[in-house]
């Protein structure tokens, strides 16, 4: 499959900014399931070139500003065939010890009520099953429910309140694998949903360690494993270091964000012509989810 996409963040301030600071993951890479065929990144119209491997073995770059601004506008927009995995990403490359990813942060930290829950799910079938089984139970205790959590809920406290968005299913799950001994790490990406509206939000999803397997993607907010329809960006502890866009503004007044996110499936021979009308298209609002 061949997935367009046109990811637009527009950052507003009250008063113009007199420096700024981004860290950027908007740059995904090949793996065993995806091969980037075009992409690029602007910031206000101006290519960013600056990309460079971090020690997951994935792109990021920094961009920073001291001159005076109103906005700044990151495009990041290109062309990725995925293939279907079943779940099953591989190994990916990563120079980073595999169990660096058993390290709990703050927004990942293991509650006792999600150790209870994962430490009681039956594991005679192996660490798949039991991955699986994890991914079930956090649905289950999870309700999706846009709105009663923020990028700074932590996953003992969405897993508390039963509700919340993808980052929290994502959150929970990856603190009850390593609660049970299985490295997991956040991922931020995007995702085609069924329907096939053109319209959707960035996502985020898990991914867990099997020995015969390598990483294996997880998503419990819709409950499934990770399809040709996810396209990967970026991974890390946690959803604040998978972000793709991480900054800080030196600003006097608040700061106003829009995210705006379009995927569409591209049909073989109309993929540049496709993207020339994304590109000119406007994107509807997105939140977190």
């Amino acid at each position: 499959m061949k997935l367009l996409v046109r990811h637009q963040t527009v950052y507003r301030y009250e008063a113009a900014a007199g420096r700024v600071a981004m860290r950027l993951k908007l740059m995904p890479v090949d793996t065993p399931t995806q091969k980037v065929l075009d992409w690029q990144v602007s910031v206000n119209e101006e290519p960013l070139t600056g990309f460079r491997r971090n020690s997951y073995g994935e792109m990021e770059a920094i961009w920073v500003r001291h001159d005076r601004m109103d906005n700044a506008v990151i495009v990041a927009e290109g062309l990725v065939e995925t293939r279907e995995g079943h779940g099953v990403v591989g190994w990916l490359g990563c120079p980073v010890n595999p169990r660096y990813f058993l390290r709990e942060t703050r927004l990942t930290g293991t509650s006792p009520e999600i150790r209870a829950m994962a430490l009681s799910l039956p594991d005679e079938d192996g660490p798949l099953a039991r991955l699986h089984a994890l991914s079930a139970a956090v649905s289950d205790a999870v309700a999706y429910r846009a709105g009663v959590t923020t990028a700074d809920t932590t996953a003992a406290e969405a897993f508390a309140l039963g509700a919340g968005v993808c980052q929290d299913h994502a959150q929970v799950f990856i603190a009850g694998a390593r609660a049970m001994g299985i490295p997991a790490r956040y991922v931020s990406g995007y995702l085609l949903a069924d329907e096939g509206d053109v319209l959707h939000e960035t996502h985020g999803w898990a991914e867990a360690l099997v020995p015969e397997l390598g990483w294996v993607g997880f998503d419990p907010s819709n409950r499934v494993c990770v399809t040709e329809r996810y396209l990967r960006l970026a991974c890390g502890l946690d959803a604040d270091e998978a972000a793709p866009i991480r900054g800080s503004v030196t600003v006097a007044g608040d700061i106003w964000i829009d995210a705006d996110v379009r995927i569409a499936q591209a049909e073989d021979g109309v993929e540049e012509r496709q993207l020339q009308r994304q590109q000119q298209q406007g994107a509807q609002t997105t939140t977190q989810g």
